[in-house]
């Protein structure tokens, strides 16, 4: 069945204020251009999972009382290899399963399996990026819930009591919600062939707004960058907010002080091709192309922009 031929209505596409979800529908219908969109965007922020590592391995540091994690992690996030990474990282989340396989690990460790789970998808085909993606939002529900009660069950609430929860988070809430709003939309790009599951992005980008009112640099423009993303999905002309995207795609920039080349790459993928502009597009991918990647806990992911930007730039002639 074509995805426009799916009826669909969900409360978290219908909310007020939303004009970009709102335009998604027409008589109860989900309109295929958006869906298209929306899973182009959620494969490529699959990538930017590799960046929460930095914080979510070294986690494990408390839990498993050694400085082994916290340097396997630094080895993995500095690597300018990345199919050597791929190689390795499965012994890891075999490890870290066993931290939890009783089902009583502590929150940490649960947010930390999370968020190595979520980065691994980045690296491996679709169907076991599935079962990673699942993983780490079920290990992000229960190291979420563990840290704040607030965040217990956000999936299953009302819409409208959902945002209510969501506006009394604080501070101190601001880690485990980000890393939640991350493994939330990994599992939704996992599942993208599924309705219901795109229907979950209007709560995710509630809970991403909540935690940039809180703090506009978490995650070192991480943050910015989804924001960036889903304000892009659509253009102008059928509800999205590209400039309001540029916007966040420029944070997420002078946040990392141009050490996060992915953002360049989003920028450029997510943005200039949908407002047709080639010679913002191809500066930035061409920057990124030719930028140092290394960079402390960004090497990697930064070598995987790279590896991005030189095929896009290979295609820009014939997109524009």
């Amino acid at each position: 069945m074509a995805i426009d031929d799916v009826p669909f209505r969900l409360a978290d596409f219908e909310r007020q204020g939303t004009g970009a979800t709102q335009s998604l529908f027409k008589g109860g219908r989900f309109y295929g251009l958006a869906a298209a969109q929306m899973i182009s965007l959620l494969k490529r922020f699959a990538l930017l999972t590799l960046i929460a590592m930095s914080s979510g391995c070294a986690s494990l540091v408390g839990s498993v009382t050694s400085g082994i994690a916290d340097r396997l992690s630094s080895a993995i996030l500095n690597s300018p290899d990345i199919e050597t990474v791929k190689e390795a990282i499965p012994a890891y989340l075999v490890l870290i399963d066993g931290f939890l396989v009783d089902g009583e690990g502590d929150p940490s460790l649960y947010l930390a399996a999370s968020q190595l789970n979520g980065a691994f998808t980045a690296l491996v085909e679709e169907e076991r990026a599935q079962i990673l993606a699942t993983k780490a939002f079920d290990y992000a529900q229960r190291g979420a819930c563990l840290k704040r009660r607030e965040l217990c069950g956000l999936g299953q609430l009302p819409f409208k009591s959902f945002e209510t929860r969501v506006d009394g988070l604080s501070a101190q809430a601001i880690d485990p919600a980000y890393q939640l709003a991350v493994a939330w939309t990994g599992y939704i790009q996992a599942n993208s062939g599924d309705m219901r599951a795109i229907g979950q992005l209007g709560r995710v980008k509630y809970l991403l707004e909540r935690v940039l009112a809180l703090d506009p640099r978490w995650a070192e423009g991480s943050a910015q960058l989804y924001m960036g993303g889903l304000e892009t999905i659509l253009p102008a002309s059928m509800g999205g907010k590209p400039e309001k995207g540029r916007m966040h795609f420029e944070r997420a920039i002078e946040y990392s002080d141009g050490r996060f080349l992915m953002a360049k790459v989003i920028y450029a993928e997510q943005y200039a091709k949908l407002v047709f502009d080639k010679e913002l597009h191809d500066r930035l991918l061409t920057e990124v192309v030719n930028a140092d990647p290394v960079a402390l806990d960004l090497t990697l992911i930064n070598r995987v922009a790279q590896r991005r930007a030189a095929v896009l730039l290979a295609e820009s002639d014939e997109y524009f």
